[in-house]
């Protein structure tokens, strides 16, 4: 149980265990526990085992490819040919791609074993999975309570050991909470280091595709696979990749200065999340590493300009589910406007609805320069801010999310996942990357710490993390209470 890629890799290659074997210990966990999370859409039964029976008669194929044996998922706003991809959304009932994300044709190329597409909010619309046509996915450290979004049925997935690794995507905070909320480990990439062609859009300047895995080095392995320049993604950077896993270190630790914002800790922080991140902040110290604070623009002008530039963008990018290339399935009308009606209407959740009509406000003729234009002029000295810091600091560190993982009823306010993602708008929208490691407990409840990082530098905070992980050690969740 629990075993990371690399501990899972490691079996594989001394025959201990074969694919077959893990693929079926894999399917009869989400046999047992996804009615109580709802974690997956699609479990991808059949295709897993026919690919562990190939891999366990080619040894070689086995011993020489990254991936090869072990059971990822993949949350379902990848595209993956002649797979069901839903965007957790009522309009894209049946709709099967004709090819894959590059992403996922990165992974698959490793060999990997693609157990099924994981829940999320619809359109990645949402903080806390509960936005999904399919239901809301559960929190596996306590059922009652949410785990995070928009990411959040990847990482109760993780947490529930119903998969090795998982992808997720993050917007503004939709990797690094869930990650948190379900204490496992969350990456955010730099915008444009992982390709998002594929990747059904929600906002196009801010989406991130990037990894949710048990520990530090499974995050720098996966990166290794899935970063890259991409032809077909214009966003995507040609800035060159680092061996992230090989480079993994703790030598130069004490080396590093990490700027510690004092507005972080200002905000209404849960007690635990304050205690165990001030834990995390005295751990670095010992391990030699400069911790001094410094000042930063409010984080509330991130909350701001994610609720206009986002919006904005997805009323953009959902114009094009207008009934005539992505109809519902078995919808029978042939008129245009009845499908367009229909499709719409019937299709898109409330969220969708909601964040289409502010973004679709926020472009009108008469407010953009209003809203929209001084959303990108304050998003800039956002990133001007942060680019300050980071010219003389190696990281920037923080906790996640200002709570424990919430219930229900939290998710009532409109700007609920705003809130939630306080801490990691900001950083999101200037582009940088990121990853959230867990910090402890609080009410038995997983609390996580940040690091942000220098354009393209997910090395340094890969580092950072690997150092601070091997001090607090990873959470591991007893499943039998689920």
């Amino acid at each position: 149980m629990n075993l990371t890629i690399t501990e899972l890799r490691e079996k594989l290659l001394k025959k201990e265990i074969s694919s077959k074997e893990i693929v079926t210990y894999y399917l009869e966990r989400i046999k047992k526990l996804n009615p109580k999370l709802n974690a997956y859409i699609t479990v991808c039964e059949e295709e897993a085992l026919k690919k562990a029976k190939e891999l366990d008669d080619d040894f070689n194929k086995l011993k020489e490819n990254k991936l090869a044996g072990v059971p990822v998922s993949v949350k379902d706003i990848y595209s993956t040919k002649d797979i069901l991809t839903t965007a957790a959304s009522h309009i894209l009932n049946g709709y099967k791609p004709v090819y894959n994300a590059t992403v996922i044709d990165r992974v698959l190329k490793e060999e990997v074993i693609l157990i099924g597409k994981t829940n999320l909010d619809q359109f990645c619309h949402g903080s806390g999975t509960v936005t999904s046509y399919y239901g809301p996915a559960r929190n596996p450290w306590d059922i009652e309570r949410l785990p995070g979004g928009s990411s959040g049925g990847s990482a109760s997935a993780l947490a529930a050991d119903l998969c090795t690794a998982t992808l997720g995507t993050e917007t503004a905070g939709s990797i690094r909470l869930p990650a948190s909320w379900c204490g496992i480990v969350g990456l955010k990439p730099t915008y444009g280091r992982v390709s998002r062609y594929g990747v059904l859009a929600m906002g196009s300047s801010l989406d991130c595709p990037g990894p949710l895995t048990k520990s530090v080095e499974d995050s720098a392995y996966m990166l290794d696979i899935i970063a890259g320049y991409d032809s077909n993604d214009f966003t995507s950077s040609k800035t060159k990749t680092n061996e992230y896993f090989k480079n993994l270190s703790t030598k130069n630790l004490k080396d590093m200065k990490v700027a510690l914002p004092k507005e972080y800790l200002e905000l209404e922080l849960e007690e635990g999340v304050r205690k165990n991140f001030l834990k995390g902040i005295d751990a670095l110290k010992k391990m030699g590493v400069k911790i001094e604070e410094v000042n930063i623009l409010d984080p509330k002008y991130g909350i701001a300009v994610y609720t206009i530039t986002c919006r904005s963008e997805v009323s953009s990018n959902l114009a094009r589910y207008d009934g005539t290339r992505y109809g519902l399935e078995g919808s029978k009308s042939s008129n245009v406007k009845e499908l367009f009606e229909s499709t719409r209407g019937e299709g898109f959740g409330e969220e969708p609805k909601r964040r289409v009509m502010t973004g679709t406000f926020s472009l009108s003729a008469g407010y953009a320069d209003e809203y929209f234009k001084k959303s990108e002029q304050v998003r800039q000295l956002i990133k001007e801010d942060l680019d300050n810091i980071l010219k003389k600091y190696d990281a920037i560190v923080g906790p996640t999310t200002p709570s424990i993982a919430l219930k229900d009823k939290d998710a009532d306010n409109p700007l609920f996942g705003e809130i939630a993602d306080v801490l990691a708008e900001g950083s999101s929208e200037a582009g940088l990357p990121g990853i959230s490691i867990p910090s402890g407990l609080s009410e038995n409840m997983p609390t996580g710490i940040q690091f942000v990082g220098r354009y393209f530098d997910e090395q340094t905070i890969l580092n950072l993390a690997y150092g601070l992980e091997k001090e607090l050690g990873r959470l591991i969740l007893d499943t039998d209470n689920i």
